[in-house]
């Protein structure tokens, strides 16, 4: 599968951003956890029809890929590396 044909090489970079929004977002105290990922499709969407100059139906879903790419991409990174913490815990109830 070729991801460039739901999101374009021009929006990786609104992939990258909307890691980087979401990431301060978790450490900002008063953004609820669940709140995160509909504030990152806002914003996806307002990218991605920014970066295609012009409100489309395609604009508009690949801002919401882009906000899943990312979300994705950040639940991989964090699961990756609690992966230990996690078997020791589904280990202690054993």
């Amino acid at each position: 599968m070729d991801i460039e044909k739901f999101v374009p090489e021009q929006l990786m970079i609104l992939v990258a951003a909307l890691y980087v929004i979401g990431m301060c977002l978790k450490a900002t105290p008063k953004v609820k956890d669940w709140l995160i990922p509909w504030i990152l499709i806002v914003i996806g969407i307002i990218g991605s029809i920014a970066l295609q100059k012009g409100f489309t139906a395609l604009a508009f879903f690949q801002g919401i890929v882009s906000a899943g790419l990312a979300v994705l991409s950040n639940q991989l990174v964090k699961q990756t590396l609690n992966r230990d913490d996690s078997s020791k815990s589904s280990n202690d109830k054993v």
